[in-house]
């Protein structure tokens, strides 16, 4: 261990913050030449401060009792420092500074990394993605008061096991609200947060090994339903009883033609139709989810749709289509599909993927340009939304047996 004779403590009035006779005392921590600043939440008389053994001269009880409690700071500052020394090659004020008055990144606790995420994170994450990281979080308080009987928890304590412990309570906790538990890709959705939490955690500094080294997430790949080129059409065409499914009918096939999410239907503006590098009508917007910018040709039933939709009743000014709430959206898919005999569950999610697979790759539109559509910014994401048909897979196969010959 390393010496402390580059390490001093010298006590000082703070002469500026003086108030009337009495003046606050403050810890000047000396390491090398460098030096660091503490508050001591203590005054005394200005008149009686000795400046050379920088102590109060007064020789009454409370003066005596604030000589002694300077004494005991300057030896909890050299063990402060001492402990340093045996942890860090190298000690700075700061360091000793932070650990006195428990700032140290060794004191830091899980909520206070996730209170200083959230309240940082509020321009750049979406709303959902933060509520999804509230959701993380009651998750957590659940957990350390379940295992560990507290609110909170040093981050220093956060090892393999604490992960794994975490992840065994998700898969049996009761839910937050509903009836249905956690599924796979739930619970690994919450590993996610807290994970993206302590890669935060160590760009801070506030960890030193990151609890995730050796956990890899385990995401089942889920494929969401899509409609066929059979399917599509009997949707785009059949008969509906009720004026709530057409409309829904028409905004979710407007989807399945250009690819766009429901959150990205919903904010389209007439703005964003223009005319692209082939003087035909495009659709230039942004990702809602991604910021990232598409621009999609607008195919003929697209165009009919927005033309049907031009004059609707309780039209915004410069709206496009009729966009009633997500969930009564989905609530009448299932209603349509029942009606017309279509054996597939569908979300609004599924007309991106009816775009990729059954409208643009199924048609010989190479996956580069369904990816530039769709705003993926890499083409591994597209790859999971596509799905290549084996009617494609013939017809590909027919053209090469044409070009090389065969049976």
């Amino acid at each position: 261990m390393r010496t402390s004779n580059n390490f001093k403590v010298l006590f000082w009035l703070n002469a500026a913050k003086q108030k009337g006779e009495h003046a606050p005392i403050y810890a000047r921590i000396l390491i090398n030449g460098k030096r660091a600043e503490v508050s001591l939440k203590k005054q005394t008389l200005v008149t009686y401060w000795d400046q050379i053994h920088k102590r109060t001269a007064l020789d009454n009880h409370s003066e005596k009792e604030l000589n002694t409690f300077l004494d005991r700071t300057q030896h909890e500052l050299s063990l402060i420092y001492e402990g340093l020394c045996r942890e860090y090659e190298l000690v700075s004020p700061s360091m000793v500074k932070n650990r006195f008055v428990g700032q140290d990144p060794e004191y830091r606790s899980l909520m206070e990394l996730v209170r200083f995420h959230n309240s940082n994170m509020k321009g750049t994450l979406k709303p959902g993605t933060l509520k999804n990281y509230f959701t993380t979080e009651k998750y957590l308080k659940r957990f350390l008061m379940d295992h560990y009987k507290s609110g909170d928890i040093y981050l220093k304590q956060l090892k393999y096991g604490f992960i794994l412990d975490f992840e065994q309570y998700l898969w049996n906790s009761p839910p937050l609200q509903g009836n249905n538990k956690l599924n796979n890709n739930g619970v690994m959705k919450h590993l996610e947060r807290l994970k993206k939490l302590m890669g935060l955690a160590m760009d801070l500094e506030w960890l030193d090994r990151h609890p995730f080294a050796r956990y890899r997430l385990k995401f089942h790949k889920h494929r969401s339903s899509y409609l066929d080129e059979f399917e599509l059409d009997v949707l785009a065409n059949g008969h509906l009883e009720k004026q709530g499914q057409c409309i829904v009918r028409d905004v979710f096939v407007f989807a399945c033609y250009t690819g766009l999410s429901y959150s990205d239907v919903r904010k389209l503006r007439e703005g964003n139709i223009l005319r692209g590098i082939d003087g035909g009508k495009w659709i230039f917007t942004q990702r809602e989810k991604s910021s990232q910018p598409v621009r999609i040709p607008l195919l003929g039933p697209a165009g009919e749709i927005l033309e049907h939709y031009k004059d609707f009743p309780g039209k915004e000014e410069g709206q496009l289509l009729p966009v009633f709430s997500n969930q009564k959206v989905n609530a009448y898919l299932k209603e349509i599909t029942m009606a017309l005999g279509i054996q597939k569950h569908l979300t609004f999610h599924s007309a991106r993927h009816t775009f990729a697979t059954t409208v643009t790759l199924s048609n010989g539109v190479p996956i580069e340009t369904v990816s530039k559509m769709l705003g993926h910014t890499k083409i591994t994401t597209t790859q999971g939304y596509a799905r290549v048909l084996e009617q494609k897979i013939s017809k590909d196969m027919q053209y090469l047996r044409n070009t090389l010959g065969g049976v």
